[in-house]
């Protein structure tokens, strides 16, 4: 009896042994790629005509683009919404961090040198709104999905927005990456 189940357990483990040097490493799934830490990326406001913010109209709401771009030498990930918080240039507007959208994210894959941006929603106020209405943007701290740093962007697009940071429902926020 004891030769039997000796066997059986000889037979077992050669039968493991077998299988497992039968699958070539070449065959192993590939490692899925981290997401993206600041260090690994850089940004800026997209800068094309199609892509500025019309700041000069007051009717309706309009659109400023971040991008990221992945200057790390490895493929990572970036999931979610960034945090951006506006620096105003009046003594009075303070930072105001902005509110995200009910936009679901997208987990976004980046390669070496490749760029995703997301938008940010703005309701533009005229010039001569009294000062405790509107916001003047002067930077923007803008720190990527899942991180702590951030990277400081001075607004270029002048113009003034509809002050709302207090409120539940701003028409001024933020959509997640790729949207």
């Amino acid at each position: 009896m004891k030769s039997k189940l000796t066997a059986m357990a000889l037979a077992a483990i050669v039968v493991t042994g077998t299988a497992a040097a039968a699958t070539p490493a070449s065959a192993a799934a590939p490692a899925e790629p981290t997401r993206c830490h600041t260090a690994d990326l850089k940004a800026g406001f997209a800068m094309g005509d199609d892509a500025k913010p019309e700041m000069q109209q007051t009717e309706k709401q309009t659109q400023a683009y971040i991008w990221f771009t992945n200057k790390s030498e490895r493929t990572c990930t970036l999931t979610g919404f960034a945090g951006v918080d506006m620096v105003g240039a009046q003594t009075t507007d303070g930072t105001w961090s902005m509110m995200r959208s009910a936009q679901k994210p997208q987990k976004l894959t980046l390669e070496k040198g490749d760029t995703v941006d997301f938008s940010i929603t703005l309701l533009p106020v005229a010039a001569s709104t009294p000062r405790a209405e509107k916001f003047v943007p002067a930077k923007f701290l803008v720190t990527p999905p899942n991180e702590t740093d951030h990277f400081t962007l001075t607004w270029p697009f002048g113009g003034q927005i509809l002050k709302q940071d207090a409120a539940t429902r701003p028409a001024t926020y933020l959509n997640p990456i790729g949207l």
